[in-house]
């Protein structure tokens, strides 16, 4: 029984039911942080945020009942070991704000309203319901020592950009973060305007530092594309 239980609820591929346990938890999601988007409540919103409440934290008992097939090992280590897993943690931190909810007699859960703007953690809950969102995952992971090489260049641009236009133009700079700052606005080429040099030389190493941050910030964009067409094609031909 827990076996088939766990197969509905951990998105099996070609099942009816796990595709419909997915649609419906998908939808409480989206119920769930609706919420979110207005400035006060009502009484809808209320009575959706304890239904809510209710759906996640069965959904995380399931899970955790069920966790030894999740990770292959049927022993207590796997029991242990599934709430400190990065997506149990998300599913926990997107429920305890809903705790008092449905606890409002109890004081020590009181102190748990401060945690209400974590509710916003309830939208990641999306990403275990997504295929979309798992070869992505999956793209990030094989492409990880890439991406980690330009996040390493674009940290080093960032810093030496930062340093040299705090010392051409000390002026316009209150000091070195307000330099950190200007830098990664131009390496992203946002382009506020709030900080920005005035002299010829600091307005050249502008223009420079520029063009560099526009070929880094296309680095990661083209090992991501490819990583994500290697994925699609690996699971075309597992199909065929």
């Amino acid at each position: 029984m827990r076996e088939k239980l766990y197969r509905v609820i951990a998105a099996s591929e070609g099942s009816k039911f796990s595709t419909a346990y997915d649609i419906f938890m998908i939808i409480v999601i989206v119920i769930s942080i609706l919420p979110l988007a207005f400035k006060e409540t009502n009484s809808f919103f209320e009575v959706a945020d304890k239904v809510c409440a209710v759906i996640f934290i069965i959904d995380y008992i399931l899970r955790w009942f069920t966790a030894d097939y999740k990770f292959g090992k049927h022993n207590a280590i796997s029991f242990i070991r599934y709430p400190v897993s990065p997506m149990a943690i998300i599913d926990l931190v997107s429920v305890l704000p809903s705790l008092t909810v449905l606890n409002q007699g109890f004081k020590l859960l009181r102190l748990l309203r401060m945690f209400r703007a974590l509710r916003v953690f309830r939208a990641f809950k999306l990403l275990r319901y997504s295929k979309n969102a798992t070869i992505i995952f999956n793209v990030f992971k094989k492409q990880k020592v890439a991406l980690s090489y330009v996040l390493i260049l674009a940290v080093g641009y960032i810093v030496i950009s930062a340093l040299i236009v705090f010392n051409v133009e000390p002026e316009s700079f209150g000091s070195f973060f307000d330099a950190i700052y200007w830098a990664t606005v131009s390496l992203t080429t946002m382009g506020y305007g709030d900080i920005y040099p005035v002299t010829t030389v600091g307005r050249v190493v502008t223009m420079v530092s520029s063009l560099f941050g526009i070929a880094i910030i296309a680095l990661p964009a083209g090992i991501i594309t490819a990583g994500y067409m290697d994925e699609i094609h690996n699971i075309s031909d597992k199909k065929e």
